[in-house]
This record gives structure tokens, C-alpha cells and sequence, in this order.
């Protein structure tokens, strides 16, 4: 058995959701490995972010989503209402604040001392919902998606711009 790895990196949006197709990127991962046959895993490596199949659709909303990622942020909002005050979550909790406040990288997460910038449990649990991760077929040396089939990362932390990593992992022969 073979294994190969790579990585996708995206880079998302504040203020909303962001909605990546990356199923390019994972079927020329799959074509660089030389695997025939087996399977390939794509992880997502943030707890805010998801990866899922869903059909490509065609039509999109004025902010750029298509209606199948609008439709899914509408569903999670009615689920897991964006936090916007401290009283929509528990989390995060004040222990939480005095690590991350510990951290050498500290501005990276809390800019000018902001704790409003960790109010981010409504994209924890979305992304916990969604899943982080997902295993697709090669076969033949190709990623196996049927039609429309595509799949997607999705970032639900709004907070701020970000760089984000997407590790995909092949296993075959």
C-alpha cells in the first residue's frame, strides 16, 4: 500500500461563511499520487471549518454563494444562531480567554486585546454538525465523483480573514 499526502490551502472571507470548491484540487492530488485504486481522505484542520460533497449548483446569490451554500447557511443559522453577544453561547469561557491570551501569537487571535473576535461558537458547532473531513474512492487513478458531485470547504468562522489548510491523503495501490 501507498500513501501520499498534500495540502490545499484557501483563503476565506470575514463576515460570513466561506464556501471553497476544491474538488479540482483534490482530483489532480489524487492524479499526482500514482494510485490506482483505494481511497483518498481530505481534512479539513480547523475546528471552525467543515468539508462535504454536495451537487455544483449552477445559481448564486448576490454575495457569490450558490443557493445550495445560502440554503445550508440559513438551515445552521436556524440551528446555531451567530454569536453576537455573551450571552448566545457559553463558550468561549473565561478560562479560555486566559490561555489564548497566554499565547506568543496572541494578536493573531485577540487583535488589541478584542475578545469579541473568539464570539465564534456558532462556526465550532456548524463545523462539528458538517464534519471535518471526508473519504472519497479512487479508482482507475482517478477520484470518483458521480455528475455534479463536488466537494466543498466551508470556513463558518466570520470573525476575520484567514489562511486555511486542507490536507488530502491518498492510500492505495
Amino acid at each position: 500500500m501507498s500513501i501520499y499526502k498534500d495540502e490545499v490551502i484557501v483563503k476565506t472571507a470575514a463576515d460570513k461563511p466561506t464556501y471553497v470548491n476544491i474538488t479540482i484540487d483534490v482530483s489532480q492530488a489524487v492524479e499526482k499520487s500514482g494510485i490506482k485504486e483505494g481511497i483518498v481522505a481530505v481534512i479539513s484542520e480547523h475546528t471552525t471549518c467543515a468539508v462535504y460533497s454536495d451537487e455544483y449548483d449552477h445559481d448564486r446569490t448576490p454575495d457569490g454563494d450558490t443557493f445550495l451554500q445560502a440554503d445550508l447557511s440559513d438551515g445552521l443559522e436556524k440551528i446555531f444562531p451567530e454569536q453576537h453577544d455573551w450571552k448566545t453561547y457559553r463558550y468561549p469561557g473565561v478560562v479560555h480567554f486566559s490561555e489564548v491570551e497566554s499565547w506568543p501569537n496572541v494578536d493573531s487571535y485577540l487583535p488589541n486585546g478584542d475578545r469579541t473576535m473568539l464570539w465564534n461558537g456558532d462556526a465550532h458547532l456548524r463545523s462539528t454538525l458538517i464534519g471535518g473531513s471526508q473519504i472519497f474512492e479512487v479508482a482507475k487513478g482517478k477520484l470518483q465523483m458521480n455528475g455534479l458531485a463536488s466537494i466543498f470547504f466551508a470556513d463558518f468562522d466570520r470573525t476575520r480573514e484567514r489562511v486555511r489548510k486542507i490536507r488530502v491523503i491518498v492510500l492505495g495501490d
